[in-house]
């Protein structure tokens, strides 16, 4: 014992603080527990007030923060509207697809981090016009130099998976789509161009038509309306794969 001696009384030496070492917070925000949560709010569908709570309480702060950083990871700032307006929308968009969710498909982190990337992939190209993926069928287009957009989205894996589901979905529905087989000539020469994107240095439209006009022999007239045709599939095909992370690419014909 630790003592000094004053006039004969003994006094023992305070006791020096030990400093209390601070808990590490969890760097895991959207675990199970939050999974768990989103599930009790599917389960809730008929009791709001109920669902509002578990929401507040277990979701909210997890969709927030997955949706910061999916626009700060990937870097979607090509908006008109301020960032934290985004996420706000990001997060909305996350809420309506909660009833969607299904546990047995697997983990919510991963669904809904597909989901609002896909949602910002889709809005985000809307605003950076050299972003467009869903312009892709639409790059024919003068003004438009895409190499350095077709180079953008060959480094994103979201883009890279979209058009390979598509160009699946082509091949398996492409004869009953087009019933003529010059139409026929003209989709799958655009395919084509898709396919090897990798390795065309001029991706213009003044390039594209020139190459399918080699390729098919048809005149622009043609081209473009067979490529007007294709695009509308293009963008329901995009939105189908903004919602669910998939198309359905099996041999259903004109189901759009």
């Amino acid at each position: 014992m630790n003592t000094t001696t004053v006039s004969g009384s003994v006094k023992e030496k305070p006791k020096p603080m030990m400093k209390k070492k601070r808990k590490k917070k969890s760097k895991i925000y959207f675990g199970t527990p939050v999974q768990n949560a989103i599930i009790r709010y599917n389960e809730n569908v008929n009791k709001p007030s109920v669902q509002n709570k578990i929401y507040k309480e277990h979701i909210q702060f997890a969709f927030n923060k997955l949706a910061e950083n999916l626009i700060h990871t990937f870097k979607f700032y090509y908006f008109d509207y301020p960032i934290e307006e985004v996420k706000h929308e990001v997060v909305a968009f996350l809420v309506m697809q909660m009833p969607k969710y299904q546990p047995d498909k697997g983990r919510a982190f991963s669904y809904f981090s597909v989901v609002g990337k896909n949602w910002l992939i889709l809005h985000n190209n809307n605003n950076y016009k050299k972003m467009k993926i869903h312009d892709q069928l639409s790059v024919l287009d003068y003004k438009r130099n895409l190499t350095s957009e077709t180079s953008l989205s060959e480094n994103d894996e979201f883009n890279m998976e979209f058009v390979t589901q598509m160009l699946d979905y082509w091949d398996n529905n492409i004869t009953n789509i087009f019933r003529r087989q010059k139409d026929i000539l003209v989709a799958d020469s655009v395919l084509e161009l898709f396919r090897r994107r990798h390795t065309i240095e001029n991706f213009n439209k003044k390039a594209l038509y020139i190459m399918i006009r080699e390729m098919t022999g048809s005149n622009t007239q043609h081209i473009t309306r067979v490529i007007n045709q294709m695009k509308n599939y293009y963008f329901n095909m995009m939105n189908e794969f903004s919602t669910s992370g998939k198309i359905d690419t099996s041999n259903t014909g004109s189901i759009f």
